[in-house]
């Protein structure tokens, strides 16, 4: 039986916003272009992996989708020399579970595993080690896409089409559907993490905390409470950590081990519960201070353990807002931000400083450094949210930083323009079949 498009609701990470798509869901690959031909007949198309970004660039809205998360194979894996091969619906957590025994890595990974490897490509996702490593699209050897102006599946690298490749790269699924990849994972010598909670009092001496520490250790995060202010503004915690060189090679666990069944109330999340976590959540790490080993899982996917904990932000969902602003203007950027957040009681619950270093992927409108990044999330209140997020526009706009479109649901096309200003070169490379609502948003398409 052929496969075909359906209407469903999809709604993104963020429960912002929930739209009517006729979504198709193949699990072959030679399935593809017959989903591409029907489409051309009218209408716009937009492949979607695990509907983890938090905004509108993973929808498409009253148009098409491709699920493409039932191709799920892996194709090869060379355990010798750390290179993997899989269809774009394999996912983070899966590719984890293949090559953390034979003692591989994902080069670098988000904050979930829960993505899949079309989508990683696609939003050129980083983490912890962003500095040492450059962003996910650094490791991509090749991809394989189709579009709907070329016939069969393209093989993509720098040396074959690279034009389109690193437009590929970050490229938000619009320069057609990824098929499979191929990627270069890291070497580890154990699944443990040594990992030390630094306690920081303010913003300068967080600086100073990451150059020291951003030599010596590969993986680099912070906390910062955003409710604090005056000569506490920018207090904290830094996680800084190296895999340890003992403790064996076990994967991450199947499943979750907790989740939220039910959407939590409305204004569950408000100034009074922000301020009590903020104080407790920063309490209790500094009591950790110091060393300590543990799971990678732990380490990097702490969120992961809950299902569902996007619910607890209530049925009016939450705003991510993950800027970075560059080295000569970042100490401005954020402290400006974090004065503005504690004015505002409307503070992050968490708040998160990365260093993005100089490496790049040649995506064209990939989130890179040099700089640092805060990333934010905030209940919806509704404009009394959207001011806040103006505001914080405003300050990135002027040190001359830019919006994770992965993380946003409502920046200006203004804003973004002024963040990704080779946005036009990938117009020109979007497949002409392929859309989504951030796209058209921000290019007033």
């Amino acid at each position: 039986m052929a496969v075909s498009f359906h209407e469903e609701v999809v709604r993104p990470w963020g429960r912002l916003l929930e739209v009517v798509e006729c979504v198709a869901r193949p699990r072959h690959r030679d399935e593809l272009a017959a989903l591409i031909t029907e489409t051309k007949d009218g209408g716009r198309l937009l492949g979607m992996g695990l509907s983890r970004s938090y905004g509108d660039s993973g929808l498409n809205p009253g148009g098409r989708a491709v699920a493409m998360r039932g191709l799920d194979r892996f194709i090869a894996f060379d355990p010798r020399a750390g290179v993997l091969t899989a269809e774009a619906g394999v996912s983070l957590d899966e590719i984890l579970r293949l090559v953390v025994p034979h003692g591989w890595f994902l080069p670098t990974t988000p904050g979930t595993r829960f993505v899949t490897l079309g989508g990683a490509v696609a939003n050129d996702v980083h983490g912890k080690n962003h500095h040492r490593a450059g962003s996910f699209g650094r490791h991509v050897r090749r991809i394989g896409l189709v579009r709907s102006d070329r016939a069969g599946v393209l093989e993509l690298s720098a040396a074959a089409e690279p034009e389109l490749f690193y437009a590929t790269l970050g490229g938000l699924g619009l320069t057609g559907l990824i098929v499979w990849a191929e990627i270069s994972l890291s070497s580890i010598p154990s699944s443990l993490v040594d990992e030390e909670t630094v306690p920081f009092r303010d913003l300068s001496e967080f600086f100073a905390l990451t150059a020291e520490s951003e030599p010596k250790f590969e993986h680099i995060s912070a906390w910062v409470d955003c409710t604090a202010g005056g000569r506490a503004l920018g207090r904290g915690v830094m996680f800084r950590g190296n895999w340890a060189h003992e403790g064996g090679l076990k994967p991450h666990p199947a499943g979750q081990r907790l989740s939220v069944p039910i959407t939590a109330p409305p204004g569950l999340m408000n100034g009074v519960t922000l301020r009590a976590f903020n104080t407790a959540y920063g309490m209790v790490q500094r009591l950790k201070r110091g060393m300590s080993r543990t799971h990678y899982d732990k380490a990097f996917y702490p969120l992961d353990a809950i299902g569902g904990w996007n619910r607890l932000y209530g049925p009016r969902g939450f705003y991510q807002h993950q800027f970075m602003a560059p080295p000569e203007t970042q100490e401005m950027a954020m402290t400006e931000a974090l004065r503005l957040l504690a004015r505002s009681g409307q503070g992050s619950f968490l708040a998160v400083l990365k260093s993005l270093g100089p490496l790049r992927s040649g995506g064209l409108v990939s989130f890179e450094g040099p700089g640092l990044s805060l990333a934010l999330d905030f209940p919806n209140r509704g404009e009394e949210t959207l001011r806040l997020l103006s505001q914080l526009d405003e300050i990135v706009v002027a040190a001359g930083g830019r919006i994770y479109p992965a993380k946003d649901a409502r920046m200006s096309p203004a804003t973004f323009k002024s963040g990704y200003p080779r946005w036009r070169e990938l117009e020109v490379l979007r497949d002409p079949l392929f859309s989504s609502g951030f796209w058209r948003r921000v290019t007033d398409d």
